[in-house]
């Protein structure tokens, strides 16, 4: 039952998205290498996390954040609602143009946001992986070149109603100014009623905003991708006897989900791989303007 009012959700999404081009607050924006190189997608049991895909790599130490009573060890972020956060908090700087991110009166009003509702469990999930994410640090790299840096320069413990009167909400949050620098110059335009319809599933929002990376990318030669590459990719949480077979499943489910809501994506499964043609983006270069935005150095200087 619940799989097919999820089903008819997508379906009424998808012929909403068919129907017209992004514009204005259906426009969001992601890091260029992070749609890549994701976020782990379960809990991960240590506390560092490394994947790679191709020539780039994401590298993720946990840290430790205070919550009231002195530091507090924090775990890696996973799943689909820190992927969200991200992209929202980035999309929130991308549109003011400043490293100083409001992101709403209240939990509630975040979660919408990125499109949750308002259950109870959420708001447990949504202060754990919050926290998470602004704890820790992160490494990126491609073709030689390393960045190192945390995404969160500053921001407020969520506090629960047990240190206040109140549960409190940070309300805002400071980026890193090489992260902000690095976004403005390599930020992706993704479309926001997609995200939201994916947000049931991290592989399915991972692989949406790959595709919307990198098709449009594409010369006009089709690029054929073996199942070992996607897997090396996005697999990583697939292992085992069977892990092969679980991620070519898995990733066949998220990919029909995107195709679903990024009607323009050319991209065909064949024995043994997919093969990705050039397309559009998801969003057309005229609905969106580059942001410019002087670098941390300028900002110091002033």
């Amino acid at each position: 039952m619940k799989s097919q009012k999820s089903l008819d959700k997508l379906l009424t999404d998808s012929e909403l998205i068919h129907a017209s081009s992004p514009a204005g607050d259906d426009l969001a924006f992601h890091h260029s290498l992070l749609c890549s190189v994701g976020l782990p997608r379960r809990p991960v049991p240590n506390r560092e996390f490394l994947r790679r895909a191709g020539e780039g790599w994401l590298h993720l130490q946990a840290g430790v954040l205070d919550v009231g009573d002195g530091p507090v060890l924090q775990p890696v972020p996973y799943g689909a609602l820190p992927r969200l956060a991200l992209i929202w908090i980035s999309t929130i700087a991308r549109r003011s143009n400043s490293r100083e991110i409001f992101i709403g009166r209240s939990a509630a009003e975040f979660l919408g946001m990125l499109g949750f509702d308002q259950q109870g469990h959420r708001y447990c999930t949504l202060r754990r992986q919050l926290h998470a994410l602004a704890a820790c640090r992160m490494q990126m790299g491609f073709r030689g070149r390393t960045i190192n840096e945390s995404m969160i320069k500053r921001i407020d413990a969520w506090l629960p109603s047990a240190h206040t009167q109140r549960a409190t909400w940070p309300g805002s949050l400071v980026l890193d100014a090489e992260f902000f620098d690095e976004l403005v110059q390599h930020s992706v335009p993704l479309d926001a009623r997609a995200l939201h319809a994916l947000r049931g599933s991290a592989l399915a929002l991972d692989v949406y905003v790959w595709l919307a990376h990198r098709l449009h990318r594409l010369n006009h030669r089709p690029l054929w991708l073996p199942w070992r590459t996607l897997k090396t990719q996005f697999g990583h949480e697939y292992q085992g006897m069977h892990g092969h077979d679980d991620f070519r499943t898995s990733f066949k489910t998220a990919l029909g989900k995107v195709v679903m809501v990024y009607p323009a994506a050319r991209v065909s499964v064949q024995r043994g791989g997919i093969e990705l043609r050039q397309s559009p983006s998801p969003v057309p270069a005229r609905t969106w303007l580059p942001v410019t935005a002087p670098s941390s150095d300028a900002r110091e200087a002033a």
